[in-house]
């Protein structure tokens, strides 16, 4: 038994690793990639020995790096927010964009540029925080309305229809306040905007977030087995869940105020994950952050590839695969308990 546990943990580790590997080899396309495509030696020679009478270097450095690096942390972030909101609701629906979650990020987003456009990235970000925060009470409460209280397809529902409101009253706000070319892209999800700024904010929040996600992995996994469980070991389920909620509400807020709206991704990833590497959340929570970066930054090569050279939004091509997947797992647990 315990050979077995030792190659099945071997066998994790040498996962993530390969995953690791083929992630750093997307990043070197999604960075050679693009209007001009540039050798991957150039990348190389950019990042170790960088030139700036070189304008390859100059584009590699300020636009195409910190692209490729915030594509990877976005949907790190994504994919660990749907594995922690999976975990503490036992539903197989739940990933920040089916709960509302980044369109109530977005929402915030849109306030705070039409009424306060001098707002600093640190302020769009704390806009994002709250903006979350307001959706996951607004889908909880709405979800909670039925009788025969929440099951995963309730509460995805609420979640679709929460969003679309707020998704609706963004796409207002815009048009009013003539705001709709600078986010109908962004809207959409898209990562063309990003630079250097955008990865400070997202490694200051991913730092705050990642660090309390993998401290609550254990009781993640333990109050996955089911409420009763967890109070029959003595674990604090509140508390479990509140710092959660935080590190959801931290790590959505910063990828959406960044990335704008993808989705499915938080949907997506944690079941691969629980797929490769079972059910511990100790395992999840990191491979879910492997997994996620990488699927993010091929999916954004395809979005820069697809329609070339013009760009589709990234949220588009995630909507592409993640759809049908949730009609699937929708139709699979529908009359299941939450």
């Amino acid at each position: 038994m315990l050979s077995f546990i030792h190659r099945s943990t071997t066998l994790k580790i040498i996962v993530n690793i390969v995953t690791l590997i083929i992630l750093l080899f997307a990043i070197g396309l999604s960075v050679a990639f693009g209007a001009v495509e540039i050798q991957l030696s150039t990348v190389w020679q950019a990042i170790v020995n960088f030139d700036q009478n070189l304008t390859s270097h100059q584009v590699i450095q300020e636009l195409r790096l910190p692209r490729a690096i915030a594509a990877a942390l976005v949907g790190a972030f994504l994919a660990v927010s749907g594995a922690i909101m999976q975990g503490m609701t036992r539903n197989p629906l739940a990933s920040p964009s089916i709960m509302g979650v980044t369109h109530g990020a977005a929402f915030a987003l849109v306030i705070v540029l039409a009424f306060f456009p001098a707002a600093t990235n640190f302020g769009q970000t704390v806009a994002s925080f709250v903006g979350a925060g307001v959706a996951v009470v607004l889908v909880f409460m709405v979800g909670s309305f039925s009788a025969s209280g929440l099951t995963p397809a309730k509460l995805a529902l609420a979640g679709v229809a929460i969003g679309t409101m707020l998704s609706s009253l963004s796409n207002i706000l815009a048009l009013h306040f003539q705001l709709e070319k600078q986010l109908g892209f962004w809207l959409a999800g898209g990562l063309a905007g990003t630079n250097w700024t955008s990865i400070q904010v997202l490694l200051i929040s991913g730092a705050i977030g990642m660090v309390i996600a993998l401290m609550i992995a254990h009781s993640i996994t333990v109050l996955n087995l089911g409420e009763d469980v967890a109070a029959g070991l003595g674990q604090n389920s509140f508390l479990v869940k509140v710092l959660g909620i935080i590190s959801v509400l931290i790590l959505t807020g910063a990828a959406v105020s960044v990335a704008g709206v993808i989705g499915f991704l938080g949907l997506i990833v944690p079941h691969l994950t629980r797929f490769i590497v079972g059910t511990n959340y100790r395992w999840i929570i990191p491979s879910s952050a492997l997994f996620g970066a990488l699927l993010l930054v091929l999916s954004d090569v395809v979005s820069r590839l697809i329609n070339a050279p013009f760009e589709t939004p990234v949220g588009a091509v995630t909507s592409l695969i993640g759809v049908p997947f949730f009609l699937y797992l929708a139709r699979g647990s529908g009359g299941e308990k939450s």
